[in-house]
């Protein structure tokens, strides 16, 4: 007898209904979108009259969830940057130094008086006064290499140290290189998200590309600048003592020790400063926007335990000198210490605007990117470009969806008409689960569900030929529908087995619109396999069930 038990008719018509309420807000994409940002601002703590009214163009009992727009769907900002691995070798060197010297001081009554040396970036060159005890210093130096810490590098030592006459020569080993650019690119990757989520923006993308590019897509931004302003800025921020205050750019340092750095806001001043930090900005903890005593807009700070205290005994035992906070090598502010600064806490003020002391904070907060990033290729996507091809990819899916549904209708009759109606239900559901699991939509997404409806029939075509043929042995009709059911089970099966693996290995494979275009195209096949087998099986059944006909034309 062709039946389906009631709990799974409850269960097929409730899955539908589900599947069909989270796509509804996809149809209403403006509104909706409008009042949750509202809503989202409402949360913050901010409400207005406009605000509110805002967040009443949608009701509230109703989903909220949207099929994300991708790039270039919404228009926005496409970044590929290149990180500067070869900063940190340079940085590495440059902390090393104070370790380096130490130890050798140390042994200075055998050694003598050590320097340090000019030299290429990526080096430390140290000079011994008495070159015949170049082996014992050989010996202290490599004593402060340590093994690098990663898989491939297990076993080697992270420092090459070596001799030319009376220079000690410190470089990075090559298995710490490697270790050191992995490391660099996955910390700018994290830096780089964390800005990016700070701004509020809608489902960037955000992904390595090769060994030491990374690819940034964020949707509806005005421009790639904005972009640029909020991840480009290094953001190294740290506390060093001033030598003296000059006005040539050209002044000597007094030492390779010292740097000599342009003030931001004082123009034809310029700062020497000892390299070698009090504290740095990867000792913050947090940074917010506030404003001076004066009014004027400022930064306030605070350090982990390690930095507040390195900060207060700095401030301690140098009351009355002036010291200098410099952000991306540019001396922000110079104060003298008048007292002793305990808790880690302070404020930074300079000539900002709000805007710059927000981006400041949130530059700060986001922590410093480990390397300069050059950019390689930057595009903006216009939103007028985004509309088009969302216009497109509509015209391009109603034209398909019409074909089909004629198609079946012509070849099937009434039980094309139930195909039809299945085939809506199916691209609502593929709407939903994409609602849901938050998904990002693109043009190759836009394909792949153009594509799903000329493949979600197939398992209709199967199952009604094999009704057909089983009308030709004289069966009644209730066995024919159940057994055309049963007999196309296994081919269904195989035919959308082979599509889901290669969506598999489109996303385990691909990035990007690849991924995306892969996750429509399995939800497709998920969707459409339920639709065939359950959905339009049910409207038959309760078609059968209401007329009883004692012949059936498929």
């Amino acid at each position: 007898m062709l039946q389906i038990p009631l709990w799974r008719q409850i269960v097929i018509v409730l899955t539908c209904l589900v599947g069909l309420s989270l796509a509804l807000p996809n149809a209403f994409y403006d509104r909706v979108e409008r009042s949750n940002d509202a809503r989202k601002v409402i949360a913050s703590g901010l409400s207005t009259d406009a605000l509110e009214a805002e967040a009443a163009l949608w009701p509230s009992f109703l989903p909220s969830g949207l099929v994300n727009l991708g790039l270039d769907l919404r228009g926005g900002a496409h970044l590929l940057a290149e990180v500067n691995v070869q900063d940190v070798y340079a940085q590495r060197m440059d902390t090393l130094w104070p370790e380096v010297r130490d130890v050798l001081a140390a042994s200075r009554d055998e050694l003598g008086f050590v320097t340090r040396e000019a030299g290429p970036a990526d080096e430390l060159r140290v000079r011994i006064a008495n070159a015949g005890a170049m082996p014992k210093a050989l010996e202290l130096g490599r004593g402060l290499s340590r093994p690098v810490v990663s898989l491939t590098g297990a076993g080697a030592s992270e420092l090459d140290v070596t001799a030319e006459n009376d220079i000690l020569i410190f470089r990075l080993s090559e298995a710490e290189r490697v270790a050191s650019d992995a490391r660099t690119v996955q910390q700018a990757l994290e830096i780089i998200r964390r800005r990016i989520d700070e701004v509020g923006t809608r489902e960037p993308t955000i992904v390595q590309q090769g060994a030491q590019r990374i690819l940034v897509q964020v949707p509806g931004v005005g421009s790639a600048q904005e972009v640029k302003d909020i991840i480009g800025t290094t953001a190294q921020l740290t506390f060093q003592p001033v030598v003296s205050r000059v006005t040539d750019a050209n002044a000597d340092p007094g030492g390779t020790g010292n740097e000599v750095l342009p003030s931001l806001n004082e123009p034809g001043v310029y700062y020497i400063l000892e390299r070698t930090p009090v504290v740095t900005g990867e000792e913050l903890v947090d940074a917010q926007p506030s404003f001076d005593q004066n009014g004027r807009p400022a930064v306030n700070f605070r350090f982990n335990p390690s930095g507040a205290r390195k900060f207060g005994d700095y401030t301690a035992e140098n009351i009355g000198a002036p010291f200098a906070i410099v952000l991306d090598d540019e001396v922000i502010s110079a104060p003298t210490i008048q007292s002793h600064i305990p808790g880690g806490s302070g404020i930074i003020t300079g000539s900002f605007t709000i805007e710059e002391s927000t981006n400041l904070a949130v530059l700060l907060r986001a922590g410093a990117l480990p390397a300069g990033l050059t950019f390689l290729e930057e595009r903006t996507v216009g939103p007028e470009l985004g509309q088009d091809s969302i216009d497109a990819g509509k015209t391009a899916a109603l034209v398909g969806f019409a074909a089909v549904v004629v198609v079946m209708i012509l070849s099937y009759g009434f039980f094309g008409v139930l195909a039809a109606i299945a085939l809506t239900i199916n691209v609502g559901l593929i709407f939903g689960i994409l609602s849901l699991i938050g998904s990002t939509l693109t043009l190759p997404g836009i394909a792949a569900i153009v594509l799903t409806m000329g493949m979600a029939v197939d398992a209709n075509v199967l199952v009604y030929e094999r009704i057909r043929e089983e009308l030709k042995t004289a069966r009644g009709p209730a066995r024919a529908i159940e057994l055309g059911y049963e007999r196309a089970l296994s081919a269904i099966v195989d035919s959308n087995l082979t599509t889901i693996i290669t969506a598999f290995i489109l996303f385990a494979l691909g990035a990007g619109p690849v991924r995306g275009f892969a996750i429509a195209l399995g939800l497709g096949i998920v969707t459409s396999v339920f639709t065939a087998l359950f959905v339009t099986r049910l409207m038959i059944v309760w078609w059968f069930q209401r007329r009883r006909p004692k012949t059936i034309e498929v």
